[in-house]
């Protein structure tokens, strides 16, 4: 039998309207409009639940090493909950405009109060990234609005002030709407920034895209050191990073080893 959505929250203010409606135990937030912006099992607060996410974890095989994340856009908070829990060696801090995001990701999502491994900053991420250069060894972008993605992010001066973020040895991740009509520009404006170290993650048909850029310092691994991690990873993460990995296979040019990137 089909079950409707049941509206558990609705918030208007001078940003876009914070919705969150709950089906079969999983409960997601809207921001103007029915797409989901988030999702979250009611059971198991801190799983991750849409495959876009565990594309964007999968950024922990890249930069294993990772110890300072700046995460721009909140949400339902499912990535930086996650982190949280299960990357304790991880110091992030979220930069979120819209403070109704903020509430309602805490009073129904479970994310927690700031602490030494989280701070979340209501502003503008883009300024805050002008404003910390050099800062962090891993940026992830996930600042989806009503309209998609916002056009301020993703222009080429965008992901240019993204990289200068970055440590010289930091990654970027960033979240993409495969059916954007723009992919390819944004894709081109990237591999500009990051001189060609570029490699795409489809997780679903249809579905989002992650995108990683490597600063020059940070080695792109071959694939079978990314099987590897992956086997490894799986030991602390219920996320199928193996799958993921035959995903980003099948999505960049390679030898069967290395990935062959222009340049």
């Amino acid at each position: 039998m089909f079950k409707f959505n049941r509206k558990v929250h609705k918030a208007v203010s001078d940003f876009e309207m914070v919705e969150v409606t709950e089906m079969d135990g999983v409960r997601s937030m809207h921001l103007g409009s029915p797409t989901i912006q988030s999702s979250m099992s009611v059971k198991d607060p801190f799983a991750l639940v849409l495959a876009y996410s565990w594309g964007a974890m999968s950024s922990l095989l890249f930069k294993p090493d990772a110890r300072k994340l700046l995460l721009v856009g909140l949400g339902g908070g499912s990535i930086a909950k996650y982190v949280w829990k299960y990357c304790p060696q991880i110091k992030q801090t979220v930069v979120e405009l819209n403070p109704q995001v903020i509430q309602v990701a805490r009073s129904h999502f479970f994310v927690p109060d700031d602490d030494a491994r989280l701070q979340i900053i209501e502003g503008d991420g883009i300024a805050y990234l002008q404003q910390h250069p050099g800062s962090v060894d891993w940026l992830m972008m996930d600042a989806f609005g009503s309209n998609g993605l916002p056009p301020d992010f993703c222009t080429q001066a965008f992901f240019d002030d993204c990289a200068d973020a970055l440590t010289p040895d930091g990654l970027f991740t960033i979240n993409l709407w495969g059916s954007d009509k723009k992919f390819d520009i944004y894709m081109q404006r990237m591999e500009q920034t990051f001189d060609q170290r570029v490699l795409m993650m489809p997780t679903g048909k249809p579905g989002n895209i992650i995108v990683f850029g490597f600063k020059a310092e940070l080695p792109i691994p071959d694939l079978a050191t990314l099987r590897k991690r992956s086997q490894d990873a799986m030991q602390t993460h219920r996320i199928n990073f193996p799958g993921l990995i035959d995903r980003l296979q099948g999505a960049n040019p390679n030898n069967g080893k290395e990935f062959q990137l222009g340049g």
